[in-house]
């Protein structure tokens, strides 16, 4: 009994603790650590250029990563998520912090006190399992957002890659300003820069085994060292402050930090977003689940140690996480291999990094996301509102099309949170659109009359209707949002045959595809029995399933719609055929 218990215990611990790591196996171990020296090359000059568009000094970068890698592996659910600075966010905060006016010491207090209130929002969201609120952020839309995120991540590299003046604004102004700036490119960075891009996909793509970030990171940092690059203005990621931060709450008074608070959800949703939609991408292609509770979790416990630690707002990376699930990284180990060496480098290793060239970096990232540029699954989007039958849905045909388009274009002109609620706005808006206005199929008996198998005439224009029986599906909920739509339908139906001459007799309503239906469909079935029946025309309904019947009979209509077992019972009932 007590083995049992234990057992038990140790079971329900392993769900609470490093789920990421169930399903482990020894031979991932070796490419993990691989994996993990890959992330660690990104890892370090990503964080330090991160933390200087927060506004706050390099190692603060670095000081938020170690937490955020550890307490991530023990909480989240990815394998391959990797959780650090990151440019949204960073961006996100210095626009939060610099509305306060604060000092340069009260800066650095607000951007840790930051972190602190986004990680709460996530614990408090995850533990209220909230995580079904990403349901709204649909795959579609988040194609678009990573998509947009991708390519803004890329332009923002473009300028470091070419040694030209980086521009300020929009996707679109910054590759304005990229365009303008071509003249007046550096050559020894272009060089740099390029030949790092092109090492890097050769690699990618006739040595996939050899860890290619690392192999340009070590060797950018071998040619400055040897040939003094730097000496001759190429660009280095420069002065790294050694040893680790010290931990403990920033001092920021109370008021301020529930302004900080208020504000924090909407860093916190930028920050789930990018990390779900990074984690979602490698899990898909690992074959594996994640948990948008363990997530959120995840998420807040990163920020949490972060801004304990003096660090910076974080969140799943899709830069870094590219660069892991390349990289070859089957579990969490690796992202634990980074924060170890990320360690090594605070104590040890901060000259080494300091002679990085930033143009090498910026190849480095632009390989990493340049794959998640997805414009295959955008074209994917479009067929799949190009079918016979969702062709009949109108302007919301392509629902899923113009959400990601929504999302993308979003993120490109107005920037990160924006492009998100545009996404997630557009798609409940067509949401709404398609279940107001659900396909009605017509029916025709497959084999003539009594066969029991109906199909959609529109697929089959070849089968002859019955004579005066109109037999319709509706593919969909009866709700209140779609009652009238599928009233006016039907009558309208009614009225085309009449006035092809031939008149119906009897219309039947097969609900086998209704999953669910309200107190206001219910109440139109029933008027729409009374107006037929005013103009010489029975109507029933055919398989209703449990929750149709019992609304039907439920809904204290006196005088509801017939309802049969099947279609030709239907048939038969209404005309009083045999």
């Amino acid at each position: 009994m007590t083995n049992r218990a234990t057992g038990s215990d140790a079971a329900a611990w392993r769900g609470v603790i490093a789920p990421s790591f169930h399903g482990f196996r020894p031979a991932w171990l070796r490419g993990d650590v691989i994996a993990g020296l890959t992330v660690w090359a990104v890892l370090i000059p990503e964080s330090l250029a991160y933390a200087g568009i927060a506004g706050v000094p390099a190692v603060v970068g670095l000081y938020a990563t170690v937490p955020a890698l550890l307490l991530y592996a023990l909480l989240g659910s990815s394998r391959h998520l990797i959780v650090a600075p990151m440019s949204a966010t960073a961006a996100l905060s210095a626009g939060v912090v610099g509305d306060f006016g604060a000092d340069a010491d009260q800066y650095l207090a607000l951007t840790t006190a930051l972190a602190l209130a986004v990680g709460l929002v996530a614990v408090l969201a995850g533990l209220f399992r909230l995580g079904f609120l990403a349901s709204f952020i649909s795959e579609p839309v988040l194609k678009g957002f990573i998509i947009g995120l991708a390519l803004t991540i890329i332009v923002g590299q473009v300028p470091a890659l070419l040694g030209v003046e980086k521009g300020d604004g929009n996707f679109f102004q910054k590759a304005w300003a990229v365009l303008g700036n071509v003249p007046d490119l550096d050559l020894l960075t272009t060089v740099v820069g390029v030949g790092s891009l092109v090492l890097l996909l050769a690699l990618r793509r006739w040595l996939p085994a050899v860890p290619g970030s690392l192999v340009v990171a070590l060797g950018g940092v071998l040619l400055v060292w040897v040939f003094g690059l730097d000496d001759h203005g190429l660009a280095i990621v420069g002065n790294i402050d050694s040893g680790l931060g010290s931990f403990g709450l920033p001092d920021v008074s109370l008021d301020d930090f529930m302004d900080l608070l208020a504000v924090s959800v909407g860093v916190m949703l930028v920050g789930f977003a990018e990390g779900l939609g990074a984690a979602k991408t490698y899990a898909a292609k690992a074959g594996y689940d994640v948990d948008a509770n363990r997530e959120l979790l995840g998420l807040g416990a990163a920020n949490l140690g972060s801004g304990l630690s003096g660090g910076m707002v974080v969140n799943g990376s899709l830069s870094k996480t590219a660069v892991n699930g390349s990289a070859g990284a089957r579990s969490q180990v690796s992202g634990l291999t980074a924060a170890v060496l990320t360690v090594v480098t605070l104590l040890f290793l901060t000259d080494l990094f300091e002679k990085l060239p930033e143009a090498s970096l910026a190849a480095i990232v632009i390989a990493a996301v340049i794959e998640l540029v997805d414009f295959d699954a955008l074209r994917r989007l479009w067929r799949a509102g190009a079918g016979p039958l969702v062709a009949v849905a109108g302007y919301a045909r392509r629902a899923d099309f113009l959400a990601a388009i929504g999302a993308l274009a979003g993120v490109l002109v107005f920037d990160t949170l924006p492009g998100l609620i545009i996404g997630i706005g557009i798609s409940l808006i067509l949401l709404i659109a398609r279940t107001s206005r659900p396909n009605i199929a017509e029916l025709v008996p497959a084999d003539g009359a009594g066969s029991g198998v109906w199909v959609d005439r529109r697929r089959h224009p070849d089968r002859t209707p019955l004579p005066d029986v109109l037999v319709v599906r509706v593919e969909g909920p009866l709700m209140f949002t779609d009652a009238d739509f599928v009233r006016d339908h039907v009558l309208e139906l009614v009225a085309d045959q009449s006035a092809a001459g031939a008149p119906v007799g009897a219309v039947v309503l097969d609900a086998e595809t209704v999953p669910g239906i309200d107190v206001t469909a219910a109440a139109m079935l029933t008027q729409l029995r009374h107006e037929l029946r005013a103009i010489g025309i029975r109507f029933g309904v055919a398989r209703g399933i449990g929750q149709v019947r019992d609304v039907l009979s439920a809904s204290g209509e006196s005088d509801e719609p017939l309802i049969f077992p099947t279609i030709d019972a239907a048939v038969a009932g209404l005309t009083g055929a045999p």
